[in-house]
């Protein structure tokens, strides 16, 4: 059966399509480069929702920062090596999350301020708000109403197209949770191969909250949100420890198996994403050069050889950092 890599984009104006879907594709031949296995990916389409909500897209030849079509995060190669990741980083995160549910909910998992959610959504994920709202937009003087709609749609419509080969869908940031919404509610019948979320805020507890309302589920201490029924092979969560969007990235403590025994399997990754001396750990560049992306991608695009090699490289994927780096080193020597 062919394959296609889809991806969808997350959160905040974008540059045009075509160079963020050129952009894309250079950060995972980037990464597959880096583990030894160039490639060069043909079969890649991006779902592009940014100009529903922003206008005019960021233009990478406006230099004055202090312009709104600045654009602050264009893809540059990696520069530099990943350092150690401290563990001290995800215990302060752990410790985090369990306050920020201490605060925001219940003992049966219910509000503990009933305008709580909105406030969250509204102040930090702007785009995220205008999603669960109400609110109409004009795509070529047509009314659509509301935006959640359209979007969805858009990757749907994406979906329906390629029904007909292997689905790997990357989803960063907000996108992570239009892609689930989609599977779960609007193409419940297609089929994803795997599905990979990078960045995700599918842990944010006014998120899951909105989950489970749609899923017409009460939120209670032993209710989970699911994992999408038409995921049939693996679903990987990337997370960076300094993602202040994947603060929670711990989604398979909160998104319970489908029934063919599927759920997140989350990994700490380093986004080594740095442009004009800012680091930038939710960048999608970063994710998705990352050799534990390059892994599952070229797993994808190789799933039909022999799978002692896919298990070998599911185990190396499970080492250290430093034993991981020595391995993938000593490989890359060979002829």
């Amino acid at each position: 059966m062919p394959k296609i890599i889809l991806g969808i984009h997350g959160m905040g104006n974008k540059p045009p399509k075509k160079l963020l879907e050129k952009w894309w594709k250079k950060a995972l031949e980037e990464g597959l480069r880096a583990i030894g296995h160039p490639r060069r990916l043909v079969q890649f389409k991006l779902v592009y929702w940014a100009d529903l909500l922003h206008p005019k897209p960021l233009d990478p030849e406006v230099r004055d920062k202090k312009n709104p079509l600045y654009l602050d995060n264009p893809y540059i190669p990696a520069g530099t090596v990943p350092g150690k990741k401290p563990n001290i980083r995800k215990r302060v995160l752990d410790y985090i999350e369990r306050q920020i549910y201490k605060i925001i909910l219940n003992e049966d998992l219910s509000m503990n301020y009933a305008s709580v959610t909105d406030i969250v959504l509204r102040r930090y994920f702007r785009d995220l708000s205008s999603y669960y709202s109400k609110q109409c937009l004009d795509r070529q003087k047509k009314a659509k109403c509301p935006v959640q709609d359209v979007m969805r749609e858009d990757l749907a419509r994406v979906l329906r197209k390629h029904s007909k080969q292997d689905i790997l869908l990357i989803a960063h940031s907000m996108g992570s949770i239009i892609a689930y919404d989609v599977l779960t509610q609007s193409v419940p019948d297609i089929s994803i191969h795997t599905l990979v979320t990078m960045g995700s805020p599918l842990g944010v507890p006014a998120v899951m909250l909105k989950i489970l309302s749609e899923q017409r589920k009460k939120p209670q201490k032993h209710i989970s949100a699911a994992t999408p029924e038409n995921i049939r092979g693996t679903w990987y969560n990337f997370s960076d420890r300094r993602d202040k969007v994947a603060t929670d990235y711990n989604l398979s403590d909160d998104y319970k198996e489908n029934s063919k025994h599927v759920r997140a399997i989350d990994i700490i990754v380093h986004n080594d994403y740095e442009y004009e001396g800012e680091q930038n750990p939710h960048s999608a560049y970063g994710y998705l050069r990352t050799p534990e992306m390059a892994r599952v991608l070229f797993n994808f695009l190789h799933y039909r050889k022999p799978k002692p090699l896919i298990w070998l490289s599911d185990a190396i994927n499970q080492l250290s950092d430093k034993v991981r780096r020595k391995i993938v080193k000593k490989a890359m020597r060979r002829p």
